[in-house]
C-alpha cells in the first residue's frame, strides 16, 4: 500500500505543473507522427525496412547525443533555461523539413530529425525531474505518472495527423485492384513527380508543430517558474558520476529504461509492417496504432490511480509480464488475432517509462538528480539501436516457415522480460536504501 497525506501537486506549483506537463504532449506528438514515417519513407524513397528505420536511429540518436550536455546545462543554469533551449532546438529541427523536402534527400530528413531531438532531449532531461521536484518526494512517482499521462495525448494527435492527413494523401500508396502498390511499376518521371508531392505532405505537419513550439516558447519565457532545482553546494560532475555508478538501484534502472524504450519504439513503429503482412494498407494500419495509443492513455490514468494503493515496483512487474504475454501472442498467432495482441501490448506499456524513471531516482540525492535524469533520458538510445535490427529481420520475409515480421517481435519480448525482472528486484534493492551522499 502506498498512500500519502501530502498533496500530489501543491497549489503554489499548479501553474508550473500545467505548463511543464504540456511539454510531455509536445514531444509525444513528435515521437508518434515520426513512427509511421518509417513506412512512408520506405515506399516513397524506395528503401529497405532496415534503411527506412534509420529514421528512428536519427530520431533517438539525438537523445543519446544531447542528454548529458542538457544535464550539464541545467546544473549550470536552471530548469526554465533548459526548457527554453529545448523548445528552440525543437522548432529549428522542425523547420529544417522545409529544405529537406526541397532537396529530396533521405539523409537530410534524418539530419532534421536529429536536430529536432536535440530539443526533445533538453525537454525530457528538464521536464521529468522538474515534475518530480514540484512537491513531496513520497508522491513524486505518482506525480510523474500523471504528467506523463498527457504524453499519449500528444502521441494520439501525432498519430491522428499521420492517419487522417499524411498517409491518405500519399500518392505513392495508391494500390491496384489486387491490393499491390503501383508506385514501384511507374516510369522514373512519374515517380519523381509523386515523390515531390509526397515529401511535401510529410513536411507540412512538422512545420506546423514548429510554429506551435515557438508559441509555447514565448509563453514560458513570460511566466515566472519556481527554482526547485538544487541550489546548495555545487559538486563536480565526476563526484556525481561516482555516486550514480555505485547506486545499483539507479544503474539497473537506466539499463531497463533502454530496453523498455527499444520495445516501445519497435511495437509502435512496426505495427504497420505487421498489418501490411496481413494485407492491410498503411492508413488503415495506423488506425490500429491509434487504438494502441488510446489504450496506453487510458491505462496510464488508471495506473496512476492504482499507485495510491499498490507499490509501483509490483505494478511494473505485473505490467511487464502482461506485455510479454501479449508479445508472445503477436509472435505465435498469425492473423488478425496476432495484430490484436500487438495492439494490447500498449495497455501494459502505459506506466513503464515514468515508473522506471521514478523508481530509478528514488535513492538519488537531489544534487545529483539533473545528471541522473540525463542518463535515464539518454537510455532512450535504445529506440535508435534496436529498430534497425528488427528491420533487418523483417527484410528476411520468412524465417522457420513463419512470417519474419512475427519472428521479429522476439526482440521486444526480451525487453519486456527485462522490465518485469527489474520491477521484481527493484523492491529488494530499494529496501536497503544505501547512503550515497
Amino acid at each position: 500500500m502506498t498512500s500519502s497525506r501530502h498533496p500530489l501537486i501543491p497549489r503554489k506549483h499548479l501553474v508550473t505543473f500545467i505548463l511543464v506537463t504540456t511539454l510531455f504532449a509536445l514531444w509525444g506528438f513528435a515521437n508518434d507522427i515520426t513512427n509511421p514515417m518509417v513506412a512512408a519513407f520506405q515506399t516513397v524513397m524506395e528503401l529497405s525496412a532496415a534503411k527506412a528505420s534509420m529514421v528512428q536511429f536519427a530520431f533517438y540518436g539525438g537523445y543519446a547525443t544531447m542528454a548529458i550536455p542538457a544535464a550539464l546545462f541545467i546544473r549550470r543554469y536552471n530548469y526554465k533555461s533548459g526548457v527554453l533551449l529545448g523548445l528552440g532546438l525543437y522548432a529549428i529541427g522542425a523547420f529544417l523539413f522545409i529544405p529537406a523536402a526541397q532537396y529530396q534527400q533521405f539523409s537530410f530528413f534524418c539530419i532534421s530529425l536529429y536536430v529536432l531531438t536535440f530539443g526533445l532531449a533538453f525537454l525530457e532531461t528538464t521536464a521529468n525531474p522538474f515534475i518530480l521536484s514540484l512537491g513531496d518526494k513520497t508522491t513524486a512517482t505518482r506525480r510523474l505518472n500523471l504528467a506523463q499521462a498527457f504524453n499519449p495525448v500528444g502521441s494520439l494527435s501525432g498519430m491522428a495527423v499521420a492517419s487522417f492527413i499524411v498517409l491518405p494523401q500519399l500518392a505513392s500508396e495508391i494500390r491496384n485492384n489486387a491490393g499491390e502498390l503501383i508506385f514501384k511499376t511507374l516510369p522514373e518521371s512519374e515517380k519523381a513527380a509523386i515523390r515531390i508531392h509526397d515529401l511535401a505532405v510529410i513536411r507540412d505537419p512538422y512545420v506546423a508543430i514548429g510554429l506551435v513550439v515557438l508559441a509555447m516558447f514565448l509563453v514560458i519565457l513570460c511566466v515566472k517558474m519556481p527554482a526547485t532545482e538544487h541550489n546548495g553546494e555545487k559538486v563536480k560532475a565526476s563526484e556525481t558520476l561516482r555516486r550514480l555508478w555505485k547506486n545499483h538501484h539507479y544503474t539497473w534502472g537506466v539499463l531497463t529504461q533502454m530496453f523498455y524504450v527499444a520495445a516501445q519504439i519497435m511495437v509502435w513503429t512496426f505495427i504497420i509492417q505487421y498489418a501490411d503482412n496481413l494485407g492491410i494498407d498503411k492508413a488503415t494500419a495506423q488506425i490500429y496504432n491509434i487504438v494502441a495509443m488510446g489504450l496506453s492513455l487510458s491505462f496510464r490514468f488508471l495506473g496512476t490511480y492504482i499507485m495510491r494503493y499498490l507499490n509501483p515496483h509490483h505494478m511494473l512487474t505485473i505490467f511487464g509480464i502482461g506485455a510479454a504475454i501479449c508479445t508472445l501472442g503477436a509472435i505465435l498467432w498469425i492473423g488478425i488475432g496476432g495484430l490484436i495482441c500487438l495492439v494490447a501490448i500498449s495497455a501494459f506499456m502505459s506506466i513503464m517509462f515514468p515508473t522506471i524513471y521514478g523508481i530509478a531516482l528514488e535513492n538519488v540525492h537531489e544534487r545529483d538528480t539533473s545528471l541522473g535524469a540525463a542518463f535515464l533520458v539518454m537510455a532512450i538510445v535504445g529506440g535508435a539501436l534496436m529498430p534497425p535490427l528488427q528491420g533487418l529481420i523483417i527484410d528476411q520475409n520468412e524465417i522457420f516457415g513463419m512470417p519474419a515480421v512475427n519472428i521479429s517481435f522476439v526482440l521486444p519480448l526480451i525487453c519486456f522480460i527485462i522490465v518485469a525482472l527489474y520491477g521484481r528486484t527493484a523492491n529488494r534493492i530499494s529496501s536497503h536504501k544505501p547512503n550515497y551522499s
